[in-house]
């Protein structure tokens, strides 16, 4: 499974926590008290300034200088956690922090937000980030559960739907084999998704990207629908480089549309050298085609085709 990608935009959700958990309620919630929120609205502020340092910082020996002032943002959290042991928000912030990439925590901090979740159900953030940890252990039917649950809670949030998407299209045999979904189902909810993604946030072009790629992956390609979106996204885009690999998406899909002229002209445009080898995978695949073809007609066996291009 190729969840590489997909986690990508979830460490994006952790780093940009705050929408929850950065600024507390000013009301006792929760099982929090006015000090305890105060309390943990100091920590969090302290969290926020010394992790915008360390992202500024290149040099990993100069990035071990700052391990005790994260240090002691852990252990505030464990201080604040003896004393309010069901304010759930403090157990919500303090899991997204074990998550971060310079803690890297994933299994301490699937602990704990279990246990935000335990506290307060209503948080999709901690529900979305249990489903990321979830995933990456190889468990994306539990996930799926987790990132429905967080849809349902903030339903125009749009990464939410990202997720529910992706995990389909990334595991999609792990849900055929529990016998629960048909092939059919999952494709129309993987593309339901990401269509509501791309609406939801018209401007991102990396969910933009991403929903483009999906009618690949549907048990029937729907090379127009692809097309289609590939145009959109182009129209959006501004540098040389994304213009022209949206091109070779394009060509791609002309191609099996049985455009072949039309996408061989339209991958004459693509001369960027960083492009090169993707390139020339999809002019090998065009070859392998058309070679295919010639001897299918010829009556010959056909071989084994070359590798695709990348997505």
């Amino acid at each position: 499974m190729r969840f590489s990608k997909f986690w990508c935009a979830a460490v994006l959700q952790v780093l940009a926590a705050g929408v929850v958990l950065a600024e507390p309620p000013v009301a006792p919630a929760g099982g929090g008290s006015p000090e305890a929120v105060q309390a943990l609205r100091a920590l969090v502020s302290t969290q926020k300034a010394v992790l915008a340092e360390v992202r500024k910082v290149d040099d990993a020996s100069v990035l071990e200088d700052y391990r005790p002032r994260l240090q002691k943002v852990v252990d505030g959290y464990e201080e604040l956690l003896k004393k309010h042991p069901d304010f759930a928000a403090v157990w919500a912030s303090y899991g997204l922090l074990l998550c971060d990439p310079l803690l890297d925590e994933s299994r301490t901090a699937l602990a704990v937000l279990l246990k935000a979740n335990q506290l307060d159900p209503e948080l999709p953030v901690v529900k979305n980030q249990i489903g990321v940890l979830l995933a990456e252990q190889g468990r994306p039917v539990d996930a799926f559960n987790y990132f429905l649950a967080a849809c349902d809670l903030a339903p125009r949030e749009p990464l939410y739907h990202f997720q529910i998407g992706l995990v389909i299209d990334e595991a999609r045999d792990a849900f055929l084999k529990t016998g629960a979904w048909k092939r059919a189902d999952l494709d129309k909810s993987m593309i339901d998704a990401f269509s509501r993604t791309v609406e939801l946030a018209p401007t991102r072009t990396d969910f933009a990207y991403r929903a483009a790629e999906a009618y690949y992956d549907l048990a029937e390609p729907r090379w127009e629908d692809a097309y289609r979106a590939w145009s959109r996204l182009e129209q959006r885009l501004e540098g040389r480089i994304e213009i022209q690999t949206v091109r070779l998406h394009r060509a791609r899909v002309l191609w099996k549309q049985g455009l072949a002229g039309d996408a061989r002209e339209l991958l004459e445009t693509v001369d960027e050298a960083k492009l090169a080898k993707q390139k020339a995978i999809l002019l090998a695949e065009f070859a392998a085609d058309d070679a295919a073809e010639a001897r299918a007609e010829a009556g010959v066996e056909t071989p084994p085709t070359p590798a695709k291009l990348n997505k």
